[in-house]
């Protein structure tokens, strides 16, 4: 049975591996190893034990909502939203679902939770970068391209295609 819930601080180990998996898989085939490297961030240190990369993949998974999908103990989805960008709008920051959950309702489930979060809150319009492999996902949930594709920074890399989008909450 898929639970979604807030996320809560022993989770960072398993949503980390799950973003360094997801984002290396579906997002960069276009970087080498060491820009690979580089667009991971603290992610790239998913698996590892030492204290002050558990620290930095922690601090980088912060955000004024974060929900996971647990599924027999396992997470296999992370959604990170709420920031506020320059001009106010709310952000959906991002989203990552295990590969082997893809076409499960995990992601809409995520997007949803937090959509309904962000009515409660007053909320009318969420904007988001969505990666080229997740375009039709959110298109299919009622986000609209804002504007056409462009190329950005994640963490120390750049060149990460995405799709500004925006969708305005009934």
């Amino acid at each position: 049975m898929l639970t979604i819930r807030a996320c809560r601080d022993d989770d960072a180990a398993g949503v980390g591996r799950l973003i360094a998996r997801t984002y290396t898989a579906f997002n960069l085939g276009f970087a080498t190893p060491d820009q690979r490297a580089a667009l991971l961030g603290p992610f790239r240190f998913a698996e590892s034990t030492e204290p002050a990369h558990r620290a930095a993949i922690a601090a980088a998974i912060t955000a004024p909502e974060v929900l996971v999908a647990e599924e027999a103990g396992a997470i296999v989805g992370v959604l990170r939203g709420g920031r506020l960008d320059g001009r106010g709008r709310t952000v959906l920051q991002s989203l990552f679902v295990d590969a082997e959950h893809h076409r499960r309702g995990v992601g809409r489930r995520l997007v949803e939770r937090f959509e309904q979060t962000c009515r409660t809150q007053g909320v009318t319009r969420i904007k988001l970068a969505s990666t080229l492999y997740a375009l039709p996902f959110y298109e299919a949930l009622g986000y609209q391209r804002s504007t056409g594709v462009r190329t950005g920074r994640s963490f120390q890399g750049s060149g990460l295609p995405y799709q500004p989008m925006k969708k305005i909450l009934g």
